[in-house]
């Protein structure tokens, strides 16, 4: 790591950034974060100091920014509201902070700005046209990293498919599959028979962009890569593995179709179902990033066994009744023939073995 080892992660608040504010000051960045309404600068158990701003206000973000190296722009508008009229104002506001230190800009990306032109296997260079109003907002926001790189800045974006985990906020996984705070006994499944998805374990994404970022003298000024992930291969893994965390935990899970026509009932009337029935066709058609590019810098691609991930990811959504967790994931990964995830920041997290594509 270089002289200057502070990041500012916008976001910190949320899933993927959170996350990934966490690793980052477990590597030994110096990590800042900034909310709104914060009523004094404080740290963190975790070594994040906290300042109080808004990611809509340019001046408190170029103030939090100031002297870093590295800014994660993972902040995005609550509850899927306003995204129209407020992602890409955040985003200016953090393109114009770093261009001001001459800092990377980080961006956790997705699926969404790919159309079926670009289906099933999706390379980090494909043809981005989006279906959605959400896709094309995407596009935008890449567009503008794009451009700020043209200009000389640097920019990181890794895409990933969808997000789970103890603390992933707003994801299919919590609002579709199971319910947060409640034992789970009925899984809901979204996919139609035997078509593939892809999934995101948080802590792993943090991992790969943390790995990243400590390479990033070795990227190209606009560096894009695509994780793996868990490949559900006919929808039914997924659901499977919650089945499986739940009836060694000493319950039961019986696995049922998403009530698809209900979200649609719905849609008028909220913005976060309407959000979920537009990104339907993701469960109607086989969508997958490839990561070889990932796997070429790294070596390997962070990857926690999909029913230690899962595990994690009830307990952390309260929806299985309190165990020994580290033990059993521990067990987990011995009986599958893999080791438990590395820390954030060694040398095994960064990609000492390989992965497979």
């Amino acid at each position: 790591m270089n002289r200057n080892d502070t990041v500012l992660v916008l976001g910190a608040s949320g899933g993927i950034g959170g996350e990934t504010a966490r690793q980052l000051a477990r590597a030994g960045w110096q990590v800042r974060a900034m909310k709104r309404g914060l009523a004094a600068a404080t740290v963190d158990a975790d070594g994040i100091a906290w300042t109080a701003g808004d990611a809509m206000d340019c001046a408190d973000v170029a103030r939090a920014a100031e002297g870093c190296a590295v800014i994660v722009h993972a902040v995005n508008p609550p509850g899927y509201r306003d995204w129209d009229r407020l992602v890409l104002p955040m985003l200016d506001n953090t393109i114009a902070a770093a261009e001001a230190n001459g800092a990377l800009l980080v961006l956790p990306g997705t699926v969404y700005n790919y159309g079926p032109d670009a289906f099933a296997l999706i390379a980090e260079d494909a043809p981005q046209h989006p279906a959605t109003r959400k896709g094309a907002l995407r596009v935008r926001m890449e567009a503008a990293l794009q451009a700020y790189a043209d200009r000389g800045g640097r920019a990181l974006i890794v895409r990933a498919g969808d997000f789970f985990g103890p603390r992933a906020g707003n994801n299919w996984f919590a609002q579709g599959l199971v319910k947060p705070g409640k034992p789970v006994g009925r899984i809901a499944n979204p996919a139609a028979p035997g078509v593939g998805h892809q999934w995101a374990y948080l802590p792993d994404v943090a991992a790969a962009v943390v790995a990243l970022v400590g390479r990033r003298h070795e990227l190209e000024p606009f560096a894009r890569f695509h994780m793996n992930g868990h490949w559900d291969p006919d929808g039914t893994a997924m659901c499977a593995a919650i089945a499986r965390v739940v009836a060694r935990r000493g319950g039961r899970a019986a696995v049922g179709a998403f009530p698809w026509w209900l979200v649609r009932l719905a849609t008028p009337f909220n913005d976060t179902l309407r959000e979920l029935w537009e990104m339907r066709y993701l469960w109607r058609q086989p969508v997958r990033l490839g990561n070889t590019r990932l796997v070429e810098v790294l070596g390997a691609e962070p990857h926690t066994p999909l029913d230690v991930a899962v595990e994690r990811t009830l307990d952390g959504l309260g929806c299985l009744p309190p165990g020994t967790t580290a033990r059993r994931a521990a067990d987990l990964c011995h009986t599958s023939g893999t080791r438990p995830p590395a820390p954030a920041g060694s040398d095994r997290a960064r990609g000492s073995s390989r992965s497979a594509g």
